[in-house]
């Protein structure tokens, strides 16, 4: 936005709220694989308090929820009743819609077909990516990052099988979520991970060419890292490095955010884009939180987090 007297002015152009791996579970605290503590019934708490904190605020145009809103050890008879009980605390949230995308959390619980109209994401054939335009001069991609994945899909359906042939080549372990004896971002192929699709990627594609004649900038949501700097290696999407190709080809993309990754993360890519992966809710000891809004300006996006969702400013460099 710029002043009659042509000088940048400080107000946002929108700004939204976002949260990420809210996990919840009417169960004990338990702890992750590598050990850490996880405040499954805690997290709906800092929920709570997020969707009172952005309420307050009064001026976000809509929330974003990097996915997995159940946790996986939630029993399997009370996960239709879990889900709707995190999705109804988002519905609080009154200064308009809610974007959900799916994490490997909410497929272990319910498929696709439960999940989907669950999270009001729109569908054909069980798809869950899609893109919205909150403001002429910004468009938001949100990606399924399990559009190729053993979970989640009937267990006969083409992209299971594509999954389970992706893992069996580039997977030797037995458990293929073990990622044992492979190196580096080969640690990727584990069964809690996935892979975006031929279809989805060819949409993608669509949608980075229209965003571009449009003169629009265009931040992608994705469950899965996009990148391995800012990430654990274990934690990326199956084909990151084809998706980043893809984007790489087109000056549009600003930012990368995502999920998964519990401990967050952050880096600027050989081509300048942000990649910002979200701290986990389920992961704040009680009284503590993971949640925050950001500011969208021209030149920028800030992310202002809560206690353990730090804080980030992230420039976009000049066009080129």
């Amino acid at each position: 936005m710029v002043s009659s007297n042509g000088q940048a002015t400080m107000q946002p152009r929108f700004s939204f709220g976002l949260i990420s791996d809210v996990q919840y579970a009417d169960i004990s605290d338990g702890r992750s694989f590598h050990g850490v503590p996880r405040y499954y019934r805690h997290s709906i708490l800092v929920l709570q308090r997020a969707v009172k904190e952005w309420n307050t605020h009064q001026k976000h145009m809509f929330v974003i929820n990097f996915g997995d809103i159940v946790d996986g050890f939630c029993p399997k008879d009370q996960s239709l009743g879990t889900v709707q009980k995190v999705v109804d605390e988002f519905e609080k949230f009154k200064g308009g819609p809610v974007y959900h995308m799916i994490g490997n959390h909410c497929l272990y619980k319910l498929p696709r077909s439960k999940l989907l109209p669950l999270l009001k994401i729109q569908s054909l054939d069980g798809r869950a990516y899609y893109d919205f335009s909150p403001v002429p001069e910004y468009r938001f991609v949100v990606l399924d990052a399990y559009d190729i994945s053993a979970i989640g899909w009937p267990q006969d359906h083409p992209k299971t099988l594509e999954a389970e042939k992706i893992l069996r080549e580039m997977n030797p372990n037995e458990n293929k979520n073990n990622p044992d004896n492979l190196e580096g971002p080969e640690r990727r192929f584990i069964m809690f991970n996935g892979g975006l699709g031929k279809e989805q990627i060819e949409w993608l594609d669509g949608v980075l060419l229209d965003a571009t004649i449009l003169n629009q900038k265009v931040i992608v949501c994705c469950h899965l890292p996009l990148d391995p700097g800012a990430a654990s290696k274990a934690t990326l999407l199956w084909n990151y490095d084809e998706v980043m190709n893809l984007i790489h080809r087109y000056n549009c993309v600003k930012a990368c955010l995502a999920g998964h990754d519990h401990i967050g993360g952050y880096s600027i890519d050989s081509h300048g884009i942000h990649q910002r992966v979200f701290e986990a809710s389920l992961e704040c000891p009680p009284g503590t939180n993971a949640f925050g809004y950001i500011d969208v300006y021209d030149d920028r996006i800030s992310l202002i987090g809560t206690d353990r969702m730090e804080s980030t400013e992230m420039h976009f460099n000049p066009p080129s």
